[in-house]
């Protein structure tokens, strides 16, 4: 596989970035809730924090952590028996980040997380609301996946996907993914010893999966589901790197530029990419009749769609539902996700940002449509 790729000077370029910490790392291969490697992480977290890096932190472990003070050694089938595992071990790690961050001044946020809140477009603007203004505040948001209340149709599967799917919500410029092992071997190295570590590649490649093995005892995934989450993390334009997690300073050695474990670069850049995601996904359910100079700036500048810029709407619709774009005479020029309802957005209309308070009481975004969640046709 001949792929040439400069690893070095795209690494030390991103900006935000998402961590994710697997079972086996977060709780020495189910021997207990590993303190030192979580201090550790932290450690190096706010070392990249006090670069001006945003950062957002994906933790497995939960059920884990739950068998291990339950003292379970065998991993539950039942859902009810896996979301009470959830339960008891959350506590656990809460308190273990927490205490960790605390020692470099920084605070975290615990975000529990359902499919449900990033496939609802109301849900999906409010996670990402609020996870942009946590970053915002300095603060380290550590998100897990729901487990006491997700149900088996609703699951993301793995965390995995979930970190893939928080990237995307995002806008991450990377997915580092910390697992046990030093990254993707073109063979399962655990059966042919001589197997070569990839150092390289693209997210999204077929022939990378045929090289992936099963997954590990305490946790859903395995190599397979962190190249399936490159690819997905990949729509939004973020790089993936799948590093041993149990290296020293293996986060700040990738943000360094150093190559490290598996890099898989995204095949697009993170705005085109981006683009090219949310208009896979929208369907219209409401219209918006902008004036000339809105459909300039949105067109030309690139810019957010304000209310200043909207003479009339139709349709009824929610926040964070599609919303098409018009121009003067019908055309359609952009569609995308709108910050406020229909009956909001109908009060705040051709008025300028800094009125949105007074008039509805209190401010979402200053947006009706941010840049970033809009497809110009």
């Amino acid at each position: 596989m001949n792929m040439s790729i400069d690893l070095r000077d795209p690494l030390k370029s991103k900006r935000r970035i998402v961590v994710k910490i697997g079972s086996a790392l977060l709780t020495r291969d189910g021997q207990g809730l590993n303190s030192d490697g979580i201090h550790d992480w932290a450690a190096q977290i706010a070392q990249l924090r006090g670069r001006g890096l945003e950062l957002v932190l994906v933790s497995s472990g939960a059920v884990a952590a739950g068998m291990q003070r339950l003292g379970r050694s065998t991993r539950p089938s039942a859902l009810h028996e896996l979301q009470a595992m959830a339960a008891v071990g959350q506590m656990n790690l809460v308190q273990v980040y927490e205490s960790a961050f605390q020692r470099h001044g920084l605070h975290t946020a615990q975000v529990l997380l359902t499919h449900d809140d990033l496939t609802d477009r109301r849900r999906y603007l409010n996670s990402r609301t609020t996870l942009r203004t946590l970053l915002g505040f300095g603060v380290i948001p550590v998100i897990n996946e729901n487990d006491t209340v997700a149900t088996e149709e609703i699951r993301f599967g793995d965390n995995d996907t979930l970190a893939a799917l928080v990237a995307n919500l995002i806008e991450a410029d990377l997915l580092l993914i910390l697992t046990d092992q030093r990254g993707l071997y073109e063979r399962d190295p655990r059966q042919d010893p001589d197997a070569k570590l990839l150092a390289e590649g693209r997210a999204g490649d077929p022939q990378l999966l045929s090289m992936a093995g099963g997954s590990g005892a305490l946790g859903r995934g395995g190599m397979r589901s962190k190249l399936l989450a490159a690819e997905k993390a990949a729509r939004s334009g973020a790089s993936t790197v799948i590093a041993p997690g149990r290296e020293a300073n293996v986060i700040t050695r990738v943000l360094d530029g150093e190559p490290v474990g598996t890099h898989l670069q995204a095949a697009q850049g993170r705005v085109a990419a981006r683009k090219q995601w949310l208009a896979g996904q929208l369907r219209a359910t409401g219209k918006l009749r902008l004036d000339a100079g809105a459909v300039k700036v949105i067109r030309d500048g690139g810019k957010s769609l304000l209310p200043v810029g909207v003479k009339a709407i139709e349709g009824a619709f929610t926040r964070g539902e599609i919303v098409s774009c018009l121009d003067p005479e019908g055309r359609e020029v952009a569609r995308g996700l709108v910050n406020y309802s229909s009956e909001e957005a109908g009060r705040i209309i051709g008025k300028a940002s800094d009125k949105i308070e007074s008039i509805l009481g209190y401010i979402d975004e200053p947006e009706l449509i941010h840049r970033d969640n809009m497809v110009v046709l």
